[in-house]
């Protein structure tokens, strides 16, 4: 009778994981807490900066610099995320989270500095590149430490960090952007805290055992091969540069491509809609007699609570439902909100609310990316996936923001520029079903 009952009444998924297994979630959520305060502190505070650093005389092309200024930080993060990937399957997950937060918290508080358009524009391109290289780590080290079951759960909870990051930000503009011309050089000086984080990761995060064991297998791989040894095909596999080894099957190439327009989708709208969300709010605040900057800080964090929400929905919504009809049903809502928020209302309050029900879907789909992409990977070359495909999107989207605020400044609205490229959700529903199923399936080895 009893045995009946314990296979009934399963354990819940939270009690079965260790204190190892949690602190592995919390650093993953931390270190992409700070990769989305560095990266909101630069869409809160780009304009003021700009106005502050370009002659007046360039003022009218503002939103154009603006969209230009993100982009190159996109491109950035598209560089450093392909290098950061890589390396992670080289030389360890863990080695490289500790690299990459220590780079960006350096980079982004010596980004204060900045004296021109061009020195800004150079040091956030810096930052971009520190800031890539964290995520396809801490994605890598979750997926390979956590129990199949409750996989995706974990992706959303460490996903929702970007959205933590981002409140964060804005929170901190809400408080330090009165403090003159200047403030926007305070937040980027509090972009070295996260720093500080790497001294616990050292000390308490595991590497991960699935990496370690495939790392000493390539080891020896390479002294057999060394020696003149003939290999076997697996054993040529991790002969490979990881990155060549994503097009090298006819399969793994499909499921790349696939992949690929999928996380395009997601970027380009991320990047080129999202980010314009506090802008959009804020002008048609000053339009009606209020202060701008206080209504795109609440825009801001409101639009980033729905974010979080959406992180953590779809991570148990892929647990309980799949991979597969979550993300699809996430790209067809952030198509059909995307109207709704930029064009149904000018009621600033009602707005607010609109806004965050927009970034569950428009934001929150890119959880699909940390809960589906390890299934799709073997260790020897996951890192390098992730990095991949969350990063080679950024070499095409970074031209969004730049398109955005060309349109933004040539028609002269965030509306239709938002609508244009919100085209770009309808490349990830045709996408996906050319993807497996993977809910609750061992990672590849």
């Amino acid at each position: 009778m009893s045995q009946t009952l314990s296979l009934t009444h399963e354990e819940p998924w939270y009690r079965s994981l260790t204190s190892k297994q949690w602190q592995i979630l919390a650093a993953s959520n931390l270190g992409w807490m700070f990769d989305g305060f560095e990266n909101y502190a630069l869409i809160l505070t780009a304009g003021t900066a700009l106005r502050q650093l370009l002659d007046p005389s360039q003022h009218a092309s503002l939103p154009f610099y603006v969209g230009a200024i993100i982009a190159i930080n996109l491109f950035g993060w598209g560089v450093g995320g392909m290098v950061g990937g890589i390396l992670a399957d080289y030389i360890g997950r863990k080695r490289m989270m500790v690299i990459a937060i220590l780079a960006y918290s350096i980079t982004t508080g010596l980004s204060a500095f900045a004296w021109d358009f061009w020195s800004l524009a150079v040091m956030r391109f810096m930052v971009g590149v520190a800031v890539g290289s964290e995520w396809a780590t801490g994605s890598s080290m979750m997926a390979e430490l956590w129990p199949d079951r409750a996989r995706g759960k974990g992706a959303g909870l460490m996903q929702c960090g970007l959205g933590l990051g981002f409140f964060l930000a804005s929170l901190a503009w809400l408080l330090i952007a009165p403090l003159g011309e200047n403030a926007w050089r305070y937040m980027y000086f509090l972009g070295v805290v996260p720093a500080l984080l790497t001294l616990w990761i050292r000390r308490a995060i595991p590497e991960s055992a699935l990496w370690e064991a495939v790392k000493a297998k390539r080891d020896a791989v390479q002294r057999r091969q060394q020696g003149g040894a003939a290999l076997s095909a697996e054993e040529h596999q991790l002969t490979k540069f990881t990155l060549s080894d994503l097009f090298s099957e006819r399969a793994v190439r499909r499921r790349t491509i696939a992949v690929f327009l999928m996380s395009l989708a997601t970027t380009v709208g991320f990047w080129s809609i999202s980010t314009w969300v506090p802008p959009f709010i804020a002008s048609l605040a000053s339009a009606q007699g209020l202060p701008g900057a206080k209504w795109a800080s609440y825009a801001g964090m409101t639009f980033t609570a729905g974010s979080i929400t959406g992180y953590i929905v779809l991570g148990f919504m892929a647990d309980a439902y799949g991979r597969k009809p979550v993300t699809i049903a996430f790209f067809v809502l952030a198509l059909l909100t995307t109207p709704l928020l930029f064009f149904s209302t000018s009621d600033i309050r009602l707005l607010l609310a609109l806004a965050f029900l927009s970034a569950i879907f428009a934001n929150g789909q890119y959880s699909w990316m940390p809960v589906w992409l390890p299934e799709l990977y073997p260790t020897r070359m996951r890192a390098t996936a992730l990095a991949f495909a969350f990063n080679a999107p950024r070499f095409l989207a970074f031209l969004g923001p730049l398109l955005a605020g060309g349109m933004i400044a040539k028609f002269g609205g965030y509306g239709e520029a938002a609508m244009a490229l919100a085209l770009i959700y309808i490349l990830g529903i045709a996408a996906a079903p050319f993807l497996p199923e993977t809910k609750g399936q061992p990672l590849p080895r």
